[in-house]
């Protein structure tokens, strides 16, 4: 199966180097255990573009976040897991080495 983490952060901070250590130690467990599919980092909100175009008409084409919140996705991970169980032991491993929140969602 496989699980979106999804990191939360509310800040306009990047990780300390610690962090990064941290980070790239848990990216190099889940390789070396096949959990390991893809990660990354995003933009900050402010470089989002929102693309509406759900009718017949002309697309709406929005600069910035989709909603206004304190919170939001800044990286995330794609992991292989046998089982939910599995991927929440992950997600709790990936909050710990970058010290932030982690949100667990199968795909469907």
């Amino acid at each position: 199966m496989r699980f979106l983490l999804s990191v939360i952060h509310d800040g306009t901070d990047l990780a300390t180097d610690a962090e990064r250590a941290a980070i790239d130690a848990f990216n190099d467990g889940l390789r070396a255990h096949g959990h390991w599919v893809l990660a990354g980092g995003l933009g900050a909100p402010t470089t989002a573009v929102v693309v509406d175009h759900r009718g017949d008409g002309e697309p709406v084409v929005t600069d910035g976040p989709f909603v206004e919140t304190t919170e939001f996705v800044a990286g995330f991970w794609v992991v292989d897991a046998p089982d939910r169980d599995t991927a929440l032991a992950l997600a709790t491993a990936g909050s710990h080495a970058c010290r932030r929140t982690v949100e667990l969602r199968a795909f469907l």
